[in-house]
């Protein structure tokens, strides 16, 4: 591989930074992907972007699917490697965009798990021990109350928090996007419990919501982390995570209210095909309670019998 070839790439990592203000989420997974690519050309002994043809992207991603990567990864990676290119055409570094018209394998959809109401309960409103069982309370509060991503949470500062309005903003969203969303009486009590610890821990100029015993930001990893020790120690042998919470939310939500759209606006999804996973739950649960309760909706269904005795003949007329 040559040099100009990871020069090139730098030089679209640092653009997608700069100019589209990317998350470094985005940009280590746009990264990853192309290293990807950059090992096939090399691999096959192509030297410069400009000789890699559809043939060679086609190739490259069928054998990534033969290595177990899902479709839903390989639709990723193909976005990257779209994108790469288009930057390339852009700058005259190439001629054509080798990945334009290739297509992914089809993603296997799953639906994504949830808790009931009564396992949320369960799991929010245990007795707390410490100062930092409390402020977990609270995150996870806050994750079911709003429906928040883990990125989201774990960003969240103090003044984002309006506990008079019941109501807090993420300012850096997925895709770059802020929005408002509302807060429950629920986590707005364990909100204030929080913060009035809080004080007592956070570090003078920190602005992070949650904090750390050292009294710095909490991370992602320390989140995650906190909820399975939450769950052990009640417990609760399935494997939650924060998305659970979220999902839960979601699901929850559009099961009551039947509004799509509002469901759309809180979750942060700009494609509305994204939050239609959550009817399929909805229709299974509305699916479950009519077998449960219809009289005539019985998986089993009996044989019929058939009547041995003989049918009289009906008199003439």
């Amino acid at each position: 591989m040559s040099a100009d070839f990871e020069q090139l790439l730098n030089d679209f990592l640092r653009q997608l930074s700069v100019e589209q203000s990317a998350s470094p989420h985005t940009l280590k997974s746009y990264q990853r992907d192309l290293k990807q690519l950059m090992r096939y050309c090399s691999d096959k002994a192509i030297k410069n972007c400009s000789e890699v043809k559809q043939a060679d992207i086609r190739y490259h991603i069928a054998s990534r699917y033969r290595l177990g990567i899902s479709g839903k990864s390989l639709q990723r990676e193909l976005s990257a490697i779209r994108s790469f290119y288009n930057y390339l055409l852009k700058n005259n570094d190439t001629n054509s965009n080798p990945a334009q018209y290739v297509k992914s394998p089809k993603p296997v959809r799953k639906l994504p798990k949830t808790l009931d109401v009564d396992q949320i309960t369960g799991l929010l409103e245990a007795e707390t021990s410490s100062h930092l069982e409390t402020r977990d309370i609270a995150m996870f509060e806050l994750f079911y109350s709003s429906g928040l991503r883990l990125s989201e949470l774990a960003a969240l500062d103090v003044n984002d928090i309006d506990l008079l309005d019941h109501s807090l903003i993420v300012r850096v969203g997925k895709g770059g996007k802020a929005r408002l969303l509302p807060i429950g009486s629920k986590a707005i009590s364990t909100l204030m419990t929080w913060l009035a610890l809080r004080a007592k821990i956070a570090q003078t100029c920190e602005t992070a919501l949650f904090v750390s015993h050292k009294g710095t930001r909490l991370g992602q990893r320390s989140i995650q982390a906190r909820l399975k020790q939450w769950c052990q120690k009640k417990g609760i042998a399935e494997h939650i995570h924060p998305h659970m919470l979220r999902h839960s939310f979601a699901s929850h939500l559009l099961e009551s209210s039947q509004d799509l759209r509002a469901v759309q606006e809180l979750l942060g999804h700009s494609d509305i095909n994204t939050t239609q996973i959550y009817t399929h739950l909805d229709f299974q649960h509305l699916a479950q309670v009519y077998d449960n309760a219809h009289p005539r909706a019985k998986k089993k269904i009996d044989s019929p019998t058939v009547n041995k005795q003989k049918t009289e003949k009906p008199a003439t007329m």
